[in-house]
């Protein structure tokens, strides 16, 4: 007699087909069906199979080529089952159609070859879009972080996410939520800022996105990539616990709790001697014990093998098996290496337990039921394939959004900008012409494309020089130098065209590309923070003409502006914008769009002073200890308008809800905070310009004594807050106690009483007006749990011409 199982309805089921009944839950699914099978079959869903995947050395990931040489014949990988597929639209150009349908009949040989026809968890790059050919490029997170509105981040992640299910996609490979550290580093163009809470919160935003949309979102790099030992890719990591506590992990905690993202990705990084793809108490400890992470941790590429080949902490594939899954690493991924014959044959040895084969499966199986993988009913092609298209309107027109909102306006002196109709304009240099300027080294032309340029870019991307001659025909245009390179052969046609213009934009920065083809992107790293090449010897032959310079940085970095860039009279910061960026720069720099961009990373004056980060104690910033002055150039958090705005007295509401005054009231502020409370603070802004614009109100914490050092301010909210002309609104936060908690002596992260300032600010270098605080209560220790937010909110207020706020600065 067969053995039955109860389920929901109060039916039951046979044992045997449990795994297959929708009614019981994923995890019950997959508890019935690990009993059923083989080692072999086991193995076979802990691995991804990369197809069509180049060993030549021209590959699009690390070690590639050594990786791909002795992979296995298909029909071979297939027969016991298979885990995940490796990017069939990323990694070589192919009509979306065509690839959904190649997909579809992969899937189908995938569930006919396997003793339980279960089909591939299927995952692609998506950090600027689906990285497919033909598909919209969107802006790089660089600049999400540089629009502050995580609303339009969330809003991005959902057509992404509509555009990966519709081709038969699970899985994201996205988002990056490195902190970024040090600048030098290749990746900090797919970072999202400098700041955690800013990380965290547009990161958050961008799992919901992806998640609601039906995809997998895949953190990327737990933990610490982005600390490495002089900004280079791979390196060791020095970090101490605070570091790791407080500025590294809160990002990943937002997108776990608020996001619900499903997937975690280890980072190829070293803490401390330790390699994180084999660090059990990262992994396992705090990612699963103490957070409750209950979804599957996934190898970056190759991470495994490379236990053995570069970190040396393993003596074969074996052995890094045995480590990573130890450590707990689910899916080894891009393709079948240490997890297939390697880990089979360590099990049989008694090298490694089976009960952690067992542990990694149940998990990958429980996420497949969550997708419908473990359905009878499931099918390979997706609905209306004939009609799929990767580039349409919706994501054009989201993609323009954000990156108007990410162009950012660091100076505007004698109101150069914007450009007034008429004027001769010239444009130059090497990035005034060239369409791949705009996509970071995530975007298929760049990552992928360029090794097919017979297919062209797959989709449309205006240059700044094609979107400007739009808005202005009588461009004069000179390239000047190229990117890299020392050729100054061109210098001479560049000044001359200034020297015949009313005003020059000069359009300098970077190329993404992959370890070493590019100056910024994966392997890109930077000895110091130069342009590259000749392009500030050209940029100071243009200054040098004496006509006023508007200087556009398209980077995936910020480049250091010193003293001899002081004489431009405009700045103009756009980080890889994407495929509709040359309309969105455009359009700022001709007036049509009020840019609102603030910067998500400070720009350093000096090329060679570094690490440094706005996050910096006392200490860190200057003083009369030390020669060096590390001050930015411009700080994060700063952006200017062609409007301008006028700040009222900031203001504590009670806990009642104290009805709101004039803009010129000035109450008796409440002064105790309980450290287990909250506080609602408010500001009111108006437009005192003619034209519409945003401000950021952004919300800092400032703690003069504690009991380690703590930074001078930090980000605890920011809002977005459109006005009209004239227009008035107060920018209101809801502070929890939570946010100003720290790891403290002890290693336990807790809320401190005691003095503190809440500083609303322009950026983090112009603290506006400031609320002095007291924390009041014991000292109190906090977890995982605790509250992540300041809810923000704008509200309208009614004002009229005589009600005149105190301007404050």
């Amino acid at each position: 007699m067969k053995s039955q199982l109860p389920v929901a309805d109060g039916a039951t089921t046979d044992t045997a087909e449990a795994w297959r009944d929708p009614r019981l839950s994923a995890t019950e699914r997959a508890e019935a069906l690990v009993p059923l099978m083989s080692l072999e079959e086991k193995v076979a869903q802990l691995v991804g199979v990369w197809v069509g995947a180049d060993a030549s050395g021209e590959g699009v990931a690390p070690y590639q080529f050594e990786m791909m040489d002795d992979a296995p014949r298909w029909d071979v990988v297939i027969r016991h089952g298979l885990g995940q597929l490796t990017r069939p639209f990323g990694t070589a150009p192919v009509d979306p159609v065509a690839g959904a349908r190649s997909l579809a009949a992969s899937q189908a040989q995938i569930v006919a070859a396997s003793r339980f026809g279960i089909p591939a968890q299927v995952h692609e790059e998506c950090l600027t879009g689906f990285a497919a050919w033909r598909a919209t490029v969107y802006p790089a997170p660089l600049s999400w972080g540089a629009s502050f509105d995580p609303e339009l981040v969330e809003e991005a992640a959902g057509r992404i996410a509509h555009s990966m299910r519709a081709a038969g996609v699970h899985q994201g490979l996205a988002p990056v939520l490195d902190v970024t550290r040090d600048y030098r580093w290749g990746r900090t163009e797919e970072t999202i800022g400098e700041d955690p809470y800013l990380v965290g919160t547009i990161g958050a935003a961008y799992v919901r996105g992806l998640e609601d949309g039906g995809v997998v979102a895949t953190l990327k790099h737990f933990a610490g990539y982005s600390a490495s030992r002089g900004g280079r890719n791979h390196a060791p990591v020095s970090m101490g616990r605070r570091e790791l506590a407080d500025v590294i992990l809160p990002p990943f905690e937002m997108a776990l709790r608020l996001g619900g993202a499903r997937s975690v990705m280890n980072s190829y990084a070293e803490i401390d001697g330790v390699p994180v793809a084999a660090d059990q108490s990262l992994l396992t400890g705090l990612l699963r014990d103490e957070w409750g992470f209950t979804g599957t941790v996934v190898g970056d590429y190759f991470a495994v093998r490379f236990l053995q080949t570069l970190h040396r902490v393993a003596a074969d594939a074996g052995d890094a098996a045995r480590l990573a899954l130890r450590a707990g690493i689910d899916v080894e991924l891009p393709t079948v290496d240490a997890f297939g014959a390697p880990l089979v044959e360590a099990v049989r040895a008694g090298r490694v337990d089976e009960t952690l084969v067992d542990r990694a499966l149940r998990r990958v199986l429980a996420q497949k039921a969550e997708l419908g993988l473990l359905d009878e009913d499931w099918q390979p092609l997706p609905d209306d394939v004939e009609r799929l298209r990767l580039d349409d309107e919706a994501g054009q027109d989201i993609s323009l959004r954000l990156a108007r909102e990410s162009v950012v306006l660091l100076r505007n002196d004698d109101a150069v900008l914007p450009l007034a109709p008429g004027q001769r304009v010239a444009l130059v240099g090497p990035l005034a012409d060239d369409p791949i300027g705009m996509l970071g080294c995530y975007t298929f032309p760049a990552h992928v494309g360029v090794r097919h340029p017979e297919h062209g870019l797959g989709v449309e991307i205006p240059s700044l020089r094609d979107a400007l001659g739009q808005l202005h025909p009588e461009l004069r245009y000179a390239p000047g130098c190229a990117i890299t390179g020392d050729d100054t052969s061109g210098f001479a046609e560049a000044v001359a065209a200034a020297r015949e213009s009313d005003v020059c934009v000069l359009a300098v920065g970077d190329r993404a590309g992959l370890f070493g083809r590019g100056t910024s992107g994966e392997g890109c790293d930077a000895v110091d923070l130069r342009l590259p090449g000749v392009q500030a010897e050209l940029v100071a032959a243009v200054l040098g003409t004496g006509t006023p310079v508007v200087l556009v940085l398209l980077a995936g970095r910020p480049y250091a502006l010193g003293d001899e860039f002081d004489s431009a009279a405009a700045v103009v910061a756009a980080f890889f914008p994407g495929q509709r960026g040359g309309q969105a720069l455009a359009e700022v720099l001709t007036g049509a769009v009020n840019p609102s961009g603030r910067l998500p990373v400070s720009v350093p004056r000096d090329a060679g002073g570094l690490p440094t980060s706005y996050l910096a104690p006392p200490l860190g910033r200057r003083s009369e200890v030390s020669s060096v002055d590390p001050t930015p150039a411009f700080p994060f958090g700063h952006g200017l308008s062609y409007t301008t705005f006028e700040w009222g007295t900031p203001e504590v509401v009670g806990a009642a809800g104290q009805p709101a005054g004039d803009l010129d009231r000035d109450p008796e502020p409440a002064t105790d905070w309980p450290v287990d409370g909250e506080v609602t603070v408010r500001v009111a802004v108006r437009n005192g310009g003619s034209r519409a614009g945003t401000e950021v109100v952004q919300l800092y914490l400032h703690d003069p004594v504690a009991q380690t050092t703590r930074p001078v301010v930090r980000l605890v909210g920011y809002v977005r807050v459109p006005l009209e002309a004239g227009q008035a609104a107060y920018a209101t936060f809801v502070v929890p106690a939570d946010v100003t908690s720290f790891t403290g002596l002890d290693g336990r992260r807790i809320v401190e009483p005691g003095d503190v300032e809440l500083r609303f600010g322009r950026s983090s270098g112009d603290q506006v007006a400031t609320i002095r605080l007291c924390l009041t209560g014991p000292e109190r220790e906090v977890d995982h749990r605790r509250r992540l937010l300041s809810p923000a909110r704008v509200e309208p207020l009614r004002t009229s011409p005589s009600t005149v706020p105190e301007v404050l600065r």
